[in-house]
């Protein structure tokens, strides 16, 4: 567990960016023009249960102590250093995961595509209204799940996989499973992307199936399981207790030579979390760009959208899930997952070009 952390702050976005870049007045996040910063927020672990936390503007960073700024330096190469693509996937635009629950009791669309012909459909859908990636789940993980068997998992999601493969051969197509079988069928049909939402802790052969096969992977936060973890998570810090998480899952990950760069990591809105960890995490979602790798946020339709609006909720979240999508791409978030494709991907165009106009 370090006890400094680096978070970068202070956007620009656009042509302005791309400005003070080049006239060094600013940093590049992620290595690319479209978004820049001058200003860090160092966070820090004090005694038990103290968190502190002060600004530098990127010109002062060089006055902070030696000993604190090896690991902020280390920290800004990761920031503003390019992510490598993964599967010709760029990330210097925002991407979005299709939603595809093929379950009888998912949080928000159990059952809708149950049926083998309606999940395809809504597969191809959302490709055609801008989704880089399917993301193809089988079981339930909403508050309280309880976990079913492997292969019954499998039948369920099988024939989608093998149709969507067949008709869209370039289509990318993540996998929702904790199971190291479900991972290892998927992988023999075609799947490119393993989203374990239990952080591979779930099944201890998971990580051998992904390394053994070189994929990349969905490195998601999880406390406790489905069943149990809304049952008052406690954190000490979310922000900083899930960075450490992550970096030790990496960490462990590179020492058995798997590469850093296929890793993707998802806080997990909601997954163990309260209605001020939620919010505290994408307030501060920006943190993670220290890790060096891309960032995804799950926020679609999340229950905490109805804790923050009340008696303004709606079926779909579509409006607090895209506010939610626009200040993740503000903090340069690369990737959405999401169930209203084309209205977010709607959102994200129209916030793009705005951003992007002198």
């Amino acid at each position: 567990m370090r006890k400094y952390y680096t978070r970068p702050c202070n956007f620009y976005y656009g042509n302005y960016a791309k400005k003070l870049i080049d006239e060094k007045k600013a940093l590049s996040l992620t290595g690319y023009s479209n978004i820049a910063f001058d200003q860090v927020e160092i966070i820090s672990r004090e005694k038990k249960g103290v968190i502190d936390s002060k600004f530098y503007s990127i010109k002062k960073i060089s006055e902070i102590d030696r000993k604190i700024l090896i690991t902020i330096e280390k920290d800004l190469k990761n920031i503003t250093s390019k992510r490598k693509n993964i599967l010709g996937l760029r990330f210097d635009i925002p991407l979005l995961i299709g939603v595809l629950n093929i379950t009888p009791d998912s949080f928000s669309d159990g059952g809708l595509f149950f049926e083998e012909t309606e999940a395809y459909d809504q597969a191809r859908s959302m490709v055609n209204s801008g989704a880089t990636i399917i993301d193809i789940g089988g079981e339930s993980t909403r508050p309280g799940s309880k976990t079913i068997d492997a292969k019954e998992e499998w039948e369920r999601i099988k024939n989608t996989i093998v149709k969507f493969k067949k008709e869209f051969p370039k289509g990318i197509l993540s996998l929702d499973t904790r199971k190291s079988y479900v991972m290892t069928k998927g992988i023999e049909n075609g799947v490119d992307i393993i989203n374990d939402v239990s952080g591979l802790n779930f099944d201890k052969k998971s990580f051998d199936v992904i390394n053994s096969n070189k994929k990349p992977f969905i490195l998601h936060h999880m406390q406790g399981t489905p069943s149990t973890m809304q049952n008052n998570p406690i954190y000490e810090d979310v922000i900083l207790d899930i960075f450490d998480f992550f970096e030790e899952k990496i960490n462990f990950c590179v020492k058995q030579n798997y590469k850093k760069e296929l890793i993707i990591l998802d806080p997990g809105i909601g997954f163990g979390k309260n209605l001020n960890h939620n919010l505290r995490l994408m307030s501060k979602i920006s943190i993670f760009h220290s890790l060096g790798c891309p960032i995804l946020i799950g926020t679609s339709r999340k229950r905490f959208i109805e804790h923050i609006v009340t008696k303004f909720d709606t079926p779909d979240r579509t409006g607090g899930t895209l506010a939610s999508v626009l200040y993740g791409l503000s903090q340069g978030v690369q990737l959405f997952r999401v169930h209203n494709v084309k209205e977010i991907n709607q959102g994200i165009l129209v916030f793009n070009n705005i951003l992007n106009t002198n």
